[in-house]
């Protein structure tokens, strides 16, 4: 390989690699903001929140490539315009599309590198975090039980401490009311001290409680209008407190096994073929049994078994109509039940056909996205975090909206699948082509300091 390729190479291994990194923080941070009312207060592990981070990153390296694809370019490009460097290869006989040549190499197989983890291993951390996402939202809060507050968090009991001393088990004045008998405040606690801890195999709580009393409250006898309390005195008193209900226990991943994002696209392949074959049946059973039970034909007054008398001829077609309007209601209760049966079943389709189509499209954005940040930072000229960051950041938000439209259209049967899913690609794809042009010929669009000039002039005539 010729040292020029390697240079160039090296020159975009450092940004690529730096806004990777930084496109998956955002993404992280972005989910992180999502979930934060499922994650705080549960008293998870760090083990368990270093695990769920890890997969969550896991699940947005498909979508982070092709942004720190063109930031990278952009980036390289323009500091290589920057620099004159691009003005030495060119005048050493090197087109731009022989510059671009080993990066194109490169980002090929970026690409098929994001295929085959997006194929192989996304499914794994979708599973992994959708089922540990799924027991994090089901576990109750942790328990906190804090001064002047009534804490519901142990089901059946609310307690309430008046002090509570810096090493969290030390309480004064404490109240606990026993709902378990599902009665209202049938029995009430109340102690002037105590203390409380965790058993030794952390699945009780444990009270133990110093100069109070217990008041009950007895069930109402026969022949007696009010109901008769007990109250008993206590030097010390112990009471346990079952915390099974905190236990994290992480759910079965089966559940999740057969959703369309765990599966390959091999499976996917294999799930819509069995989905398109149930759907035919599907029909076909709806279409037999709407003739079969509904087969309308020209009814014969004398086919409708009639007592009345021959005069009575308006009630016989009264009774004729009713049997009509009765079967109509009928075909119609039936037609859009099978109706909606149907229009979901081809749903799930479409959402195994997107996720195919997904898995690809990510894959080739690498590809397109670098036609377009390489000119893109031939024509700039700049490198650096300031104008290359802000011209991708337009042309990504740009491909981002489109991507986001065509799969809502796919999703709602506007467009095809194949013409949602890679809608966002085929308009770029052609802006790369142009811009290869225009940088190629050398047409510079963003000429920074004939805007600043025209600024200045504008200024000195105001």
């Amino acid at each position: 390989m010729k040292k020029i390729h390697l240079f160039i190479i090296k020159s975009f291994l450092g940004p690529f690699i730096a806004t990777f990194f930084i496109a998956t923080f955002l993404l992280l941070m972005q989910f992180l903001w999502k979930w934060i009312d499922d994650l705080v207060g549960k008293g998870l592990e760090i083990n368990e929140i270093s695990e769920l981070l890890f997969f969550a990153s896991v699940r947005f390296v498909p979508l982070s490539l092709p942004i720190s694809m063109l930031l990278a370019s952009v980036m390289t490009f323009g500091a290589l315009g920057e620099k004159s460097e691009l003005v030495a290869m060119k005048s050493a006989g090197m087109s731009l599309r022989k510059i671009m040549n080993p990066l194109i190499v490169f980002v090929i197989f970026i690409s098929i590198g994001s295929f085959l983890f997006s194929n192989y291993v996304m499914p794994i951390a979708n599973l992994k975090s959708g089922s540990l996402l799924y027991s994090i939202q089901k576990q109750k809060p942790a328990l906190n039980i804090k001064a002047g507050v009534f804490y519901n968090g142990i089901e059946g009991y609310s307690i309430k401490v008046e002090e509570k001393s810096d090493d969290g088990q030390t309480l004064k004045n404490i109240i606990i009311y026993n709902h378990t008998s599902r009665n209202g405040n049938d029995n009430i606690i109340i102690a002037k001290s105590g203390s409380m801890r965790l058993t030794k195999d952390e699945q009780f709580l444990e009270f133990k409680l110093f100069d109070g009393y217990s008041y009950l409250q007895e069930k109402e006898k026969r022949g007696k209008r009010k109901n008769p309390h007990r109250t008993t005195k206590f030097k010390e008193d112990l009471i346990f407190f079952d915390l099974s209900a905190f236990d994290f226990k992480r759910t079965s991943a089966a559940l999740y096994k057969g959703h369309y994002a765990m599966l390959n696209n091999q499976q996917l392949s294999n799930a819509i073929d069995s989905l398109e074959n149930k759907l035919s049946k599907r029909e076909k059973t709806i279409s037999e049994n709407i003739f079969s039970n509904y087969n309308f034909k020209v009814l014969d007054r004398n086919t409708i078994k009639d007592t009345t008398p021959p005069d009575s001829s308006i009630i016989k077609m009264a009774r004729i109509y009713d049997y009509a309007l009765n079967k109509l209601r009928s075909i119609k209760s039936v037609v859009n039940t099978s109706k909606n049966d149907l229009e979901y079943q081809q749903y799930i389709i479409r959402k195994h056909n997107i996720e195919w189509h997904r898995k690809v499209a990510l894959a080739i954005a690498c590809i397109v996205l670098f036609l377009v940040g390489a000119p893109l930072g031939t024509i700039i000229k700049k490198g650096g975090f300031g104008m290359p960051v802000m011209a991708s950041v337009f042309f990504f938000v740009f491909y981002h909206v489109i991507n986001i439209i065509g799969e809502k259209a796919a999703k709602e049967t506007t467009l095809s699948v194949i013409e949602g899913m890679w809608l966002a690609n085929f308009v770029f794809l052609p802006i790369g082509i142009l811009l290869i042009y225009k940088a190629s010929k050398e047409i510079t669009f963003f000429d920074t300091n004939r805007y600043t000039k025209l600024f200045s002039k504008l200024l000195k005539k105001t």
